[in-house]
Parts: structure tokens; C-alpha cells; sequence
């Protein structure tokens, strides 16, 4: 299976569609509650939905979603019957899958119950209509361009390497952002706060990555809110509680995020994990913002 934990919960959709060819006789008896098994639109209706549900035991590979909503429709046209099942949950992976099991079970449950009349039948399609949420919601501006600061003592006195910047500009890099500035610095609250405001004069995003906990250095916090004209506070909120759900350890965390001008700055814990951590529950979300700062639409 594939590892879909670094993921963001969101709202998933899925609709998908199974045809079965019958023939004008069958059509009648369906309509005029004639067939031989009793009406197949409910017991076909009920197996879908129970395919849904038990989709991950039937394909191993896919994941085990816990579905809010599952509907079965059905359109009965002249030579043949529709199954439309629309599946709705809130999770970190699609539900495609359980859709399209829904629509082949309504189908195979019509066709095993219309065979005694009908040995023609023909199961035509199983097609995914549409599907939506996750990162695929969310378009990615072009030519988004960040600065990477690393506030750290022992980094800047090279002590110790830099591994948390070079990893964050490489995360925002395959995120496709143009990471155009990278420096390590002491944490001291001036010099943080100079590299802070000067990037913000050309960069869409400024990063400062460490000094965020609660240590007698750590000194992030104190640099950057008082440059901001206003704090993302929903943004803070949402990188510590991704980060909770992973290590209680986050709790502790003190990240920042606002606004500088048209710029977003984030300040995120100085560790490669808490890093690896801030850019999923950011990307591409985050980059929404440019959209808003630039006049666009406030809908994703």
C-alpha cells in the first residue's frame, strides 16, 4: 500500500457510472414490478453501497476510508439501466475506487437478477464521472519564489550542517517554488529580523526554519510578529495540529505565519522532521495566498 499518513484530511468525492444493455422486454418487466425476482432496484441499490464500504476487502491495495455518504441512482432507459453511486467522505486518500465498486456491484446484482429473463444482457461501461479534494484541488501558481533562512547557533558557527534548510529548499523546490536566497544565521532576534524584512521586499514566501520552541535561544517568535501587519493565525493553527497528530512533541512548537506586505512569511521548527512535517501540511494549500494577495478569486 502506498503511505498516504503525511497527507491533509479533506472533503473526497467520487460518482461513478455502470451501464447494462437490456433488452425492451426486460425494461418492461422492471417497470411494471413483473420480474421474476422481485423488484432488482433496491437489492442492486443495497449491494452497492455495501460494496462501498468493504471496497479495501476486495482490492488490497486500497485503503481503508471511513465513508460519510453513500448514494445509488438509477436511470432505466429504453435497452438499458444506469447505476450512478456517489461516494462523499473526509480523508487523506480519493474514493474513486469505492465508487467504481459500487457502480460494478449494482450492475453485477441487476444482471444476476435479471438472467432468468433476459440472457442477453451486457454489462457496456464502469466509468469514473468525476472526483474531487485533495492536493489536485488546489492549482499551483507559476513563478512562485521563496528565501530560506535556518536560524541556528551551532550552524552558523558550522558546528553543525545544515541539513533543515537544504531540505526545506528542496521540499519547496518539488513544490515548485524558486528557492532565490538561502543563509544560516545565529539566533539573534536583529539579525533574523533584518533577513526577515529584506527578502520580503522581493519574495512571495519567507521561511525561517528553527528557534521556534522554548529555549533560552529560541527567539524566532519574538523576531518576526512584531514585522508582521497581520498574523495567518488559522495557518499556525493548522501546522500544530498536523504536527500533534504525528509527535506530541509539537505541542511545544511556537511557529509564526503572516503577512509582510504581499509577502507570507512562516517560521517552522528548526528539526528535518518538523521541516518534512510543515511543507506537507502547507504545500499546495499555501499557495493559495498568492492568489488573494494578487486580487484573484478567493475560491480555490
Amino acid at each position: 500500500m502506498r503511505d498516504v499518513s503525511a497527507k491533509v484530511s479533506s472533503r473526497r468525492t467520487a460518482v461513478a457510472r455502470s451501464v447494462i444493455r437490456v433488452s425492451p422486454e426486460t425494461v418492461a418487466l422492471i417497470r411494471e414490478n413483473r420480474a421474476p425476482k422481485g423488484d432488482p432496484l433496491p437489492v442492486a441499490r443495497t449491494a452497492a453501497i455495501l460494496a462501498a464500504k468493504n471496497t479495501p476487502n476486495l482490492l488490497p491495495y486500497c485503503h481503508s476510508v471511513p465513508l460519510d455518504w453513500v448514494a445509488v441512482d438509477f436511470e432505466i432507459g429504453d435497452d438499458r439501466i444506469e447505476a450512478v453511486v456517489t461516494v462523499v467522505a473526509i480523508d487523506r486518500t480519493g474514493v474513486e475506487m469505492e465508487a467504481l465498486t459500487g457502480a460494478a456491484v449494482a450492475a453485477l446484482n441487476l444482471y444476476d437478477l435479471l438472467k432468468p429473463v433476459d440472457d442477453a444482457m451486457e454489462i457496456e461501461a464502469i466509468t469514473l464521472l468525476n472526483k474531487t479534494g485533495g492536493k489536485s484541488a488546489f492549482p499551483r501558481p507559476g513563478g512562485a519564489r521563496a528565501a530560506v533562512l535556518v536560524a541556528s547557533d551551532r550552524s552558523s558557527r558550522g558546528e553543525r550542517e545544515d541539513v533543515s534548510g537544504v531540505l526545506l529548499a528542496e521540499l519547496l523546490e518539488a513544490e515548485g517554488v524558486s528557492v532565490v536566497a538561502r543563509e544560516v544565521a545565529p539566533d539573534e532576534m536583529n539579525l533574523v529580523a533584518a533577513f526577515v524584512e529584506k527578502w520580503a521586499m522581493d519574495a512571495d514566501f519567507v521561511f525561517v526554519t528553527g528557534g521556534t520552541g522554548i529555549g533560552p535561544r529560541d527567539t524566532t517568535p519574538e523576531a518576526i510578529a512584531p514585522l508582521l501587519d497581520c498574523r495567518l493565525m488559522g495557518v499556525e493553527e493548522h501546522l500544530r495540529a498536523y504536527g500533534q497528530r504525528r509527535l506530541p512533541t509539537a505541542m511545544f512548537s511556537r511557529s509564526v505565519v503572516g503577512m509582510l506586505g504581499p509577502c507570507v512569511v512562516v517560521a517552522l521548527p528548526g528539526s528535518p522532521g518538523a521541516v518534512r512535517d510543515g511543507v506537507a501540511a502547507l504545500f499546495p494549500y499555501l499557495l493559495h495566498a498568492l492568489d488573494m494577495v494578487r486580487g484573484g478569486s478567493h475560491e480555490p
